[in-house]
């Protein structure tokens, strides 16, 4: 647990570090929202495991010292998983946008730039992007060695735009 810590403490502070450079950038220059981007795009998910356009880049790859995985989604507009869960939970830390996450049996919750959810270990739950906004969060699954992601069945759209 020391070790995960201690790794979200380093990204964290890495991820301000790069935060500050690209503002101080940013002010003299023009540029497009991607290259205001902390982390490249990534990979486009799954379609099975989304509704709407996800895109995953790996962070931190597992590995048997820290049996972390570490990465960053970006979803754009009405995005949003699978129902799925996680052998041992799941860190999410919102990087950038507004959000929507839900664990099952409980109300829909919006995540904006700076939370920190934690969702316990084989909790069904789900998380993406508002209707009018991007989503950008890191993700964190320890304990790997119990595996990592069960995909369940879609979110439907009730179940999206309902606060229940």
């Amino acid at each position: 647990m020391r070790r995960i810590l201690a790794l979200a403490v380093f990204l964290l502070l890495f991820i301000g570090q790069a935060c500050k450079t690209k503002v101080e950038k940013s002010e003299n220059t023009e540029s497009s929202s991607s290259e205001q981007a902390i982390f490249p795009k990534g990979e486009a998910g799954n379609a099975a495991n989304f509704t709407g356009n996800a895109y995953n880049y790996g962070l931190v790859a597992n590995d048997s010292i820290y049996n972390t995985l570490v990465g960053n989604v970006y979803f754009e507009k009405s995005a949003r998983s699978n129902w799925h869960l996680h052998p041992s939970g799941q860190i999410l830390i919102v990087l950038d946008g507004l959000g929507y996450h839900q664990l099952e049996g409980q109300p829909r919750e919006t995540m904006k730039k700076g939370d920190v959810i934690k969702v316990p270990a084989n909790t069904r739950h789900w998380h993406g992007a508002t209707e009018n906004n991007s989503l950008t969060q890191m993700y964190i699954l320890p304990k790997t060695e119990n595996g990592f992601v069960t995909w369940l069945e879609p979110v439907t759209d009730e179940q999206y735009t309902s606060n229940n």
